[in-house]
């Protein structure tokens, strides 16, 4: 990124220059500069102020993913159709929806340096800074019914924490329905939205949010006990196109066996690297609260939960709520 005060500031790399002679030298105020700083730090770029002394670039100017190294890592699977690479967006959702209207292959994958209004279940924001997440949307066309839709949710979570687990080392888990975690924190979300006709799948927009090399300061306050990134829990930066690589290599060796062999195979995986599971919590359902035991997946995808009366109950759709053994549960 070519940008007068990131020059000015690498001219004097290690230095502080003061607001009055950056606004002497570009030519505008100092309100100027303090709001140029504030989008750039958006940007990821890392700054150290000092009222006394001015501004100072700290650590190493953001990697950008580069589309080109991006389509050369990604050849070698013939699932890959498309790639498409964008600076800011206000959600990779809406453009691969559209891109799917207009009738984009299995295959097509949205990425996004910085999402605007990147969105999760049930409306919710999911933070995605420039720079330092992945924000990807992938459009699938399989021939299934409507019912089976929530499988690829999870199917899709398997194979990000499968990919995840192989880069990092870390130990991350899966919470239902479709959270990643690692030391109890939220670091992805995966939202899927269908769209259907006849009762049949026509696309099914996978979308997959991951908080890579944010910082803890880059999470709003209220945040910060509930969700982390890799490079928080990792102590060191990642490479970002290796987390996109990794995530594309698993779910594109799990997906064609999802539609040849079922979801059978998914179960047992998913359950290998469930969190929740046989650990009391609460669920809110349109019914009323579930409490009991999650004990695996049902063949549709609903969660098993066997009650404190022996019975078991299939919830297809919850919130978790707080309890002794669970984090409150906020899908940004």
């Amino acid at each position: 990124m070519s940008h007068p005060i990131i020059e000015t500031l690498l001219q004097h790399k290690g230095e502080y220059v003061s607001g009055e002679r950056l606004s002497q030298e570009l030519g505008v105020s100092r309100t100027a500069i303090w709001k140029q700083i504030k989008k750039l730090e958006a940007a990821g770029y890392r700054f150290e102020a000092s009222r006394k002394l001015g501004y100072r670039l700290v650590g190493e100017p953001p990697a950008k993913l580069q589309l080109g190294e991006i389509v050369n890592q990604l050849k070698i699977y013939p699932f890959v159709k498309a790639v498409k690479l964008f600076d800011s967006v206000q959600s990779t959702q809406n453009i691969a929806q559209q891109l799917a209207e207009d009738d984009a292959p299995e295959g097509t994958i949205i990425l996004a340096e910085e999402q605007t209004n990147g969105r999760g279940r049930r409306g919710r924001i999911f933070l995605s800074p420039a720079g330092s997440s992945v924000s990807m949307s992938i459009v699938l066309r399989p021939d299934l019914p409507l019912q089976f839709a929530p499988q690829l949710t999870l199917l899709a979570a398997v194979a990000l924490c499968r990919g995840l687990r192989e880069l990092t080392g870390l130990d991350i888990g899966i919470k239902w329905p479709n959270d990643l975690q690692v030391d109890g924190k939220k670091i992805s979300g995966i939202l899927m939205e269908s769209t259907a006709e006849n009762e049949r799948i026509r696309y099914v927009i996978a979308g997959i949010g991951i908080g890579v090399n944010l910082l803890e300061e880059d999470y709003p306050a209220e945040m910060r006990n509930i969700a982390t990134s890799l490079r928080i829990a990792k102590g060191e930066e990642i490479d970002r196109l290796a987390v996109i690589v990794s995530f594309i290599k698993h779910f594109t060796e799990l997906y064609p066996l999802y539609l040849r062999e079922g979801f059978g195979p998914i179960i047992s995986l998913w359950e290998s690297m469930a969190v929740m599971l046989h650990k009391k919590v609460k669920l809110s359902t349109s019914a009323g609260i579930v409490e009991g035991v999650p004990i695996g997946l049902c063949e549709s995808g609903a969660l098993l939960v066997k009650k404190a009366d022996g019975s078991t109950e299939s919830v297809f759709s919850a919130e978790s709520l707080l309890s002794a053994q669970e984090t409150p549960d906020i899908r940004s």
